[in-house]
């Protein structure tokens, strides 16, 4: 029987079996059956964190995939809502933020940790930011724009 089978009542608080319930909370999730019948959890707080971040980005995930399934859809303020510092981006940008955003969730699900997730939205955010500025923009986003590159000569007296 694992420590997640174990059901603790209220009364064991108030006894040595305290400390068993601690343990289990430490490990992962202690069950608490309440004396009205309500089923409480405690878990390591660093876990409840993570399920909050991954319930929220896993919102907003298939809230934008929703979006960009609309043949009308146009990345406005408005329908971008929180994530309205995506609106540099066109929606072939969106769909690979998206794609993104759907890897990094499932990636951080599996590692027990945000970082992964953090670092794409960090990313994404700073690329938004970029492209905001209009000269920025333009250079970032400027196609077949390459100088012409000439071989450069040794300059004389140098033979190193």
């Amino acid at each position: 029987m694992s420590s997640s089978d174990v059901i603790f009542q209220s009364t064991d608080l108030a006894t040595q079996r305290r400390t068993e319930f601690l343990s289990a909370a430490r490990k992962g999730l202690a069950r608490l059956r309440d004396k009205n019948g309500t089923s409480l959890v405690m878990l390591p707080e660093r876990h409840l964190q993570l399920l909050e971040e991954l319930r929220k980005w896993s919102s907003v995930h298939l809230r934008l995939e929703r979006l960009l399934a609309r043949p009308d859809f146009r990345p406005t303020v408005q329908a971008l809502g929180d994530l309205a510092w995506l609106r540099v981006f066109d929606c072939d940008d969106l769909r690979e933020f998206a794609d993104e955003l759907g890897e990094a969730i499932v990636a951080a699900d599996s590692d027990n940790d945000t970082a992964v997730l953090n670092e794409c939205l960090d990313a994404w955010k700073v690329t938004a930011r970029q492209l905001e500025d209009p000269m920025r923009r333009a250079a970032l986003l400027k196609k077949g724009m390459v100088p012409d590159l000439v071989a450069a000569e040794r300059p004389e007296g140098n033979s190193g």
